[in-house]
């Protein structure tokens, strides 16, 4: 039974489910809002496509280096878990504590406003129901679509791993079978023309030049985020050791492929001149190659695409929270296991409110350029944690290629990061400030949980170690 259970979560997700959380998890608002705007920056669809097979490389290097770390230390929580065991536990609680805000509640907020925007795109009629004035109703009824739908998948995921990893199940096969039918009709039958790729400005190397390329792998990374989505669910993972760095490597593996197609689609269909700063560039390379009326058609596709990333953010958030709450670093009401369902409800009802509140208080963009920065710090600590492991001998799965892969990571990481921040300093501080803020709520947790006259975790312990059974 122990091997089965892990501090109250049952291992029941065998490899095909938990991959199709990593590909529904990475495949979402990304790469149908920004390739548009990376072309009206980069003006050259060659380095475009360079880029997007540059980030599946980094994504695929994280992978392998999440499976290793992840295959050693097989418990929910993600980088929670793996900082805290690796190093300490304020940091730990720091990645935690921004995977709440920007790994896990933004996105969901993100997605959730993203569906509603193309769903009213495809069927406008439900953005005005004639009540109010045409302006406010449309304001006003995207965010209840958006908020309605967070309140859905919330109450589904709720119900237990096994209801919600069998409607997550349906809803990414589906998902990818409509993707690769539009890029195989889109080839064989659409509008277009490869010479597209040929066309553009020429690009400059220069300092200018390697910060928009910064800041254009940041975008890209943030549509491959989800690569690292299984580490989350460790505790319910089946044989963690041989799934977890398989889940990882094949569902990134598969997202890359789809990526790189999808933009090889999206220059084929629009002239480059054409596609800079376009938002909605899915349906306008559908509108190019099929006319006007499929646009509609595609819209509802990106609305169900974005449908089912929201759906396995909901699912793995909540075991970081978990986690944390365990450990006496968090509420200790997200620490609880519903009895019946065997999920932790009370963390899921949470993050679905504040994801909701988000949808309420912010738009679309503000929170995709938030996200940006704030995802790309923590997973460099982990990657690190490889090299921790080895001298260690502590290693269940050895990752191939090291110590290269992980160096490649770290390196990569750590330039986007610093050019992304020289190139748009604004937004990237505020992702440094909600670490900086999490310093001291760290503290009064930690003050809170040495006050109670409790035999449970000290902090020498790490996350999984000497937890009570509450």
């Amino acid at each position: 039974m122990a091997a089965n259970r892990e501090n109250g979560l049952k291992r029941r997700l065998g490899l095909f489910a938990v991959t199709n959380i990593v590909i529904a998890n990475m495949i979402g608002a990304g790469i149908f809002t920004t390739s548009g705007l990376l072309m009206g920056d980069l003006k050259n669809p060659l380095i475009m496509i360079a880029l997007w097979v540059a980030g599946g490389i980094i994504a695929l290097a994280g992978a392998l280096s999440y499976g290793e770390v992840g295959a050693a230390i097989p418990r929910a929580g993600g980088e929670y878990v793996f900082l805290s065991r690796l190093y300490k536990p304020v940091l730990g609680f720091l990645s935690g504590w921004v995977s709440f805000f920007g790994g896990f509640s933004a996105p969901i907020a993100a997605s959730a406003i993203g569906f509603s925007e193309y769903l009213t795109r495809a069927f406008p009629w439900l953005a005005n129901p004639q009540i109010l004035n045409p302006a406010t109703e449309d304001a006003l009824m995207k965010k209840l679509f958006a908020v309605t739908l967070i309140a859905v998948f919330t109450y589904i995921h709720s119900r237990g791993i096994e209801v919600g990893a069998r409607v997550q199940n349906g809803l990414t096969v589906l998902k990818v079978l409509l993707i690769a039918g539009l890029v195989l009709l889109g080839f064989a039958f659409g509008d277009g023309g490869l010479g597209h790729l040929g066309g553009g400005e020429d690009f400059r190397f220069d300092f200018g030049g390697w910060k928009t390329i910064g800041l254009s792998l940041m975008w890209i990374m943030f549509a491959y985020s989800g690569w690292n989505a299984a580490a989350y669910i460790g505790s319910e993972v089946k044989n963690p050791a041989k799934n977890l760095p398989r889940s990882l490597i094949l569902g990134t593996g598969t997202v890359v492929l789809i990526y790189i197609f999808i933009n090889l689609l999206y220059v084929y269909a629009v002239p480059p001149e054409e596609m800079g700063g376009v938002i909605s560039i899915g349906g306008l390379a559908v509108a190019r190659m099929f006319g006007a009326s499929f646009e509609s058609v595609f819209s509802l596709l990106i609305s169900f695409a974005l449908f089912s990333s929201l759906s396995a953010f909901i699912i793995l958030g909540p075991r970081v929270y978990y986690a944390m709450a365990r450990d006496r670093f968090f509420f200790r009401f997200a620490g609880e296991i519903h009895p019946r369902f065997g999920v932790p409800s009370k963390s899921i009802f949470l993050q679905g409110a504040v994801a909701a509140l988000m949808v309420l208080l912010g738009t679309f963009d503000q929170i995709l350029t938030y996200m940006g920065f704030s995802l790309g710090i923590f997973p460099l600590l982990v990657v690190l944690g490889v090299f921790k492991l080895r001298r260690e001998k502590k290693s269940a799965f050895k990752l191939p290629g090291f110590p290269y892969i992980p160096l490649f990571y770290l390196s990569a990481g750590t330039a986007i990061l610093f050019l992304g921040f020289f190139e748009r300093p604004f937004e990237s501080s505020i992702a440094v400030l909600t670490v900086l803020f999490g310093i001291p709520v760290f503290w009064a947790f930690r003050r809170r949980r040495s006050n109670l006259n409790r035999p449970a975790l000290h902090l020498k312990e790490g996350p999984g170690e000497g937890q009570r059974e509450d």
